[in-house]
């Protein structure tokens, strides 16, 4: 490396993008999340941050050579003290999760405080509004995606939106029986297995089989399938989560921001080139999951698990 990319690498090693984040006079609390810095980082971590700054108007993620910075306004920082207005409006995993580096109002602290010491009543009010939200959307899905008339792309929308709820509502739901809070790193399915899977066998269950993982072998092919989609940057981190072992992680990954960034290509699926639907398919796994009303109903199977704590 040259001296001039060697003083490049400093000024954007983790230790220095913290330290200007906390000489940062507009930036009043400071903390670090994920995996990367602890006992559990690998490969595929990525130092990230979040901060509360003075005169931002709302949230956004800025990501610059390997380092993500997730940035609120200082003012929800002070807001989201209160319970209920941060199980309204924050990311409440990010916020439980994160280990606080500054913070000299002892506001983002009390938050942690707060999240960490929840009464047996408060997380059962939250899981009940998590299980509502989902059973909305299962609804909404189920309008949107079955019935007469509807045909593949249906089916594939239906797979993708099982997926969503299953994974953004209902496991955080499960966590709640067990005072944790999820993670959403590439290794994923590894961290419900460790988290919940003993625990809650049946809704483990459910949600695993939504994935249709296949561990290395089918890992390779989702791996390959990328090419030519645009997912340079998904299929590198992926990557990276194959190499370490992690196959599983890679397929839940690409399979979601697949659904995520080719939606379009969900909806038009019928006008797409053969080559393209082929790509797709590995990529969501369509010959290997349930698609259409099977997904939606495990959706709803993995549910009542949740509800009920199995």
């Amino acid at each position: 490396m040259t001296e001039a990319g060697r003083e490049r690498s400093e000024r954007h090693s983790p230790e220095r993008v913290a330290e200007r984040l906390v000489a940062d006079r507009k930036v009043r609390a400071v903390a670090q999340a994920g995996s990367f810095g602890t006992e559990f980082q690998w490969a595929g971590s990525v130092p990230t941050f979040v901060t509360f700054e003075r005169g931002l108007l709302s949230a956004h993620s800025d990501a610059r050579a390997g380092v993500i910075v997730e940035r609120f306004p200082f003012e929800q920082l002070e807001a989201w003290r209160d319970w209920d207005a941060a199980r309204a409006e924050a990311p409440l995993a990010l916020l439980a999760t994160s280990r606080v580096l500054y913070d000299p109002t002892g506001h983002y602290g009390r938050i942690q405080r707060t999240l960490w010491n929840l009464s047996a009543s408060q997380r059962a009010a939250h899981r009940a509004e998590l299980l509502l939200g989902a059973q909305d959307a299962l609804s909404a899905a189920r309008a949107a995606h079955t019935g007469a008339g509807h045909g593949v792309q249906e089916q594939l929308l239906a797979l993708a939106d099982a997926r969503d709820i299953a994974l953004t509502r209902l496991y955080p739901a499960l966590l709640t029986w067990v005072h944790l809070w999820p993670e959403f790193e590439i290794r994923l399915p590894h961290a419900w297995r460790a988290s919940a899977g003993l625990r809650f066998p049946k809704a483990v269950n459910h949600l695993e089989s939504l994935y249709a993982f296949g561990g290395e072998p089918e890992a390779r092919r989702v791996l390959l399938a990328t090419r030519g989609l645009g997912l340079v940057e998904q299929e590198r981190r992926a990557r990276s989560a194959f190499q370490a072992g992690y196959y599983d992680g890679a397929v839940r990954y690409l399979r979601d921001e697949t659904a995520r960034t080719h939606r379009a290509d969900l909806h038009n699926w019928l006008n797409l080139t053969p080559a393209r639907r082929e790509k797709l398919g590995t990529l969501m796994g369509v010959t290997r999951s349930p698609l259409g009303p099977a997904a939606l109903n495990i959706v709803q199977e993995l549910l009542e698990a949740v509800r009920e704590g199995e």
